[in-house]
């Protein structure tokens, strides 16, 4: 049972495309599998939906007909694909699937972090500055102390972790910024990997944390 998820903020940016790519993906490989925020989705774009009825009518560029027609007659985009092995090169536990949200991304090999910690960089191919990584953090591990820059989001894709403010399982989302001060310990039954998207930097405590950090563009 997921038990964090994204505020209506979050939800809202997501439906109406405002998100920066990293953040949306993030968000939409919770969504993907929530049903709570699926409704939620549903009733803010019927909201948004009577918001715009109530607008005054806007006047159409003279080109917005041909531009319509244009857009009609543009090839169509490949139909959709589940993520498959191609590309996604870090290997997963098993019985553990890729969101669908990653399709065409792709991922290097799990990456040494540190003892019982790897990572793994994701690149979109939409947009390849965007700062998203997966971490596998073995039972019983815990990411150094460290706080945020700016913000932060995680998506949990397989395990659970507490740190310090609540316990985060399989399909569960978190938010940190600059006013939050954490420290993920994996519980000791089973390891737990997540999707990350980083904005600003990971502000690690102590230096060689901080040095690993700056390692992989935290």
């Amino acid at each position: 049972m997921m038990n964090h998820h994204p505020d209506d903020d979050f939800l809202l940016a997501l439906a109406a495309g405002n998100l920066d790519n990293g953040p949306s993906l993030v968000v939409s490989s919770h969504v993907e599998g929530c049903v709570h925020c699926q409704e939620r989705i549903r009733v803010l774009e019927t909201i948004g939906g009577d918001m715009l009825e109530a607008l005054d009518p806007a006047v159409l560029a003279t080109d917005a007909l041909t531009k319509a027609l244009a857009a009609i007659d543009a090839p169509s985009p490949p139909a959709f694909q589940p993520p498959t092995a191609v590309g996604l090169r870090a290997e997963l536990p098993v019985g553990m699937k890729w969101p669908r949200s990653l399709h065409g991304c792709t991922t290097t090999r799990w990456r040494w972090l540190g003892p019982g910690m790897r990572w793994s960089r994701v690149t979109l191919p939409y947009d390849r500055a965007a700062n998203v990584f997966l971490l596998r953090i073995g039972a019983g591990k815990k990411l150094p102390m460290h706080s945020h820059s700016e913000v932060e989001l995680t998506q949990v894709l397989y395990g659970t972790f507490h740190d310090g403010r609540a316990l985060f399982g399989p399909g569960d989302f978190d938010e940190a910024d600059g006013s939050i001060l954490h420290q993920p310990v994996v519980l000791a039954d089973g390891e737990c990997i997540c999707l990350a998207s980083v904005r600003g930097k990971v502000m690690f405590e102590g230096a060689i944390a901080r040095w690993f950090g700056g390692l992989v563009g935290m």
